[in-house]
C-alpha cells in the first residue's frame, strides 16, 4: 500500500498519536539493567515483570499457555507476573521506562510519540497482532466499505476511539462532516437498538457478542482501510536490549512456545482466561472461545507468520507502519522503532519454533 502525505491526513493522524503520547505521560528514567547474561541454559532470572495493555482476556492467551506449561520456568524464571491493563492500568511505555516492568505489550502508535516528543529509549522487540482489531461494527446498515460511513451515525466512545475514528475518516478522504458521530459506551446496544448506524468496536470483542446474540454483524477493519499498524507489540527499552538481552530473548522464547500452543487451542485459550487468569472478571466462556479462533485466524497467524515464525514483522508491513508515523509528523525509521535481532536469534536457536 502506497500512502501519500496529505495536510488532512497529517492532521488526524497526529491528533491520533498525540492522544498516544497524552496515555504515556508517566515518564521517569528508562529502566536499569541487570549485568549481561551469559545464555538461558542454566539461568536465573527472577521474576519477569510483563504489562499488558488490557484485561486478562483471552488476548493474551500464549502468554498464560508460557506460565501454565512451564516455559518460563523452563526458560530462567521463577515467575511471570502479568501486570493487567485497561481502563486503570498504567501505559506499558511508562511502565517499562520507569522499571515498573521488564516487557510490556503496546503498538507503534503508542511508542512513537514518546519516542520523538520524549527522547524516550523505547523498542518494539515482536508482536503478537500482525493486524489491529479495531472495526465499526454495522447490522441492517451494512456499512463494508469507507464510503458507505457518509450519511451515517456513528457510535465512537469519547477518547482514543474518538481519534482513531477520526483519522480513519481522514486517510479515506471522508469529510468529517457528511458523518454523524453520536457519543456512546462500550455496549453494542445502541446498535441493536438502531439508535446508531454503525459502532466502533473491536473484531474480538463487541463484534462476537453480537454474533453469539444471533446478529451477524457487518465489519469495515480499520487495518484493511488505511491504518494497518500492528498491535499487541512487545516493548522494551535500548537500555534493557543490550544489558538484558538474554533475559528478553529467554522470555520471547517461552512466550513464542506458548503462543504456538494457544494456535492449535482456542477452547483451552478460553479455559485459562475464564477460570484461571481472569477468574474474577466474569468472562463468558463462549465469548473467549470465539475471540481466540478470530485473533488466531484474522490478527495473528498470516502467511507470512507461517513463513517466518509467530511475532515477526516483515519489511514490508514494517514499512507500512513508519509510513503510518510519518503521515503524523512522526519521522522515524524502522530502526528507531524496531528492534528485531532478538527475535531472530531466537529463531535461529530455535528452528522448531519457527
Amino acid at each position: 500500500m502506497t500512502l501519500t502525505p496529505r495536510p488532512s491526513r497529517m492532521k488526524a493522524a497526529r491528533v491520533l498519536l498525540g492522544v498516544a503520547a497524552a496515555s504515556s505521560l508517566l515518564l521517569v528514567t528508562a529502566c536499569g539493567g541487570s549485568d549481561a547474561d551469559a545464555g538461558t541454559e542454566g539461568a536465573d532470572y527472577g521474576t519477569v515483570d510483563v504489562n499488558l495493555s488490557w484485561i486478562k482476556n483471552a488476548e493474551f492467551a500464549g502468554l498464560y499457555f508460557a506460565d501454565a506449561n512451564g516455559y518460563y520456568e523452563e526458560a530462567g524464571f521463577s515467575e511471570v507476573n502479568l501486570i493487567a491493563g485497561g481502563p486503570s492500568g498504567t501505559s506499558t511505555e511508562a511502565m517499562v521506562l520507569s522499571g515498573g516492568a521488564l516487557v510490556g505489550t503496546s503498538s507503534p502508535v503508542g511508542v512513537a510519540p514518546v519516542i520523538v516528543e520524549e527522547d524516550a529509549p523505547l523498542k518494539i522487540i515482536g508482536t503478537t497482532y500482525q493486524k489491529n482489531p479495531f472495526a465499526i461494527i454495522s447490522l441492517d446498515a451494512a456499512i463494508a466499505a469507507p464510503e458507505d460511513l457518509v450519511g451515517r451515525k456513528i457510535g465512537v466512545q469519547a477518547g482514543v476511539n474518538e481519534t482513531l475514528f477520526d483519522a480513519l475518516l481522514e486517510v479515506n478522504g471522508i469529510d468529517a462532516a457528511s458523518v454523524e458521530k453520536v457519543p456512546v459506551q462500550y455496549d453494542p446496544q445502541p446498535l441493536v437498538n438502531g439508535e446508531v448506524d454503525g459502532f466502533f468496536g473491536y473484531l474480538t470483542n463487541e463484534a462476537l457478542t453480537l454474533e453469539l446474540a444471533g446478529q451477524p454483524p457487518t465489519l469495515l477493519p480499520f487495518a484493511d482501510h488505511g491504518l494497518p499498524f500492528i498491535a499487541e507489540s512487545f516493548v522494551t527499552t535500548d537500555e534493557a536490549i543490550e544489558t538484558r538481552r538474554e533475559e528478553l530473548k529467554a522470555f520471547l522464547e517461552a512466550s513464542l512456545r506458548g503462543w504456538k500452543d494457544a494456535v492449535d487451542d482456542a477452547e483451552e485459550s478460553a479455559r485459562l482466561a475464564v477460570e484461571e487468569y481472569g477468574a474474577d472478571l466474569n468472562l463468558d466462556m463462549a465469548k473467549e472461545i470465539r475471540q481466540a479462533e478470530e485473533q488466531n485466524t484474522k490478527l495473528v497467524v498470516t502467511e507470512e507468520t507461517e513463513a517466518n515464525g509467530l511475532f515477526t514483522v516483515s519489511e514490508e508491513l514494517m514499512q507500512q507502519n513508519i509510513d503510518i508515523l510519518k503521515l503524523a509528523g512522526f519521522d522515524l525509521t524502522a530502526e528507531q522503532v524496531f528492534d528485531m535481532s532478538l527475535l531472530a536469534e531466537v529463531l535461529e536457536e530455535n528452528p522448531e519454533l519457527k
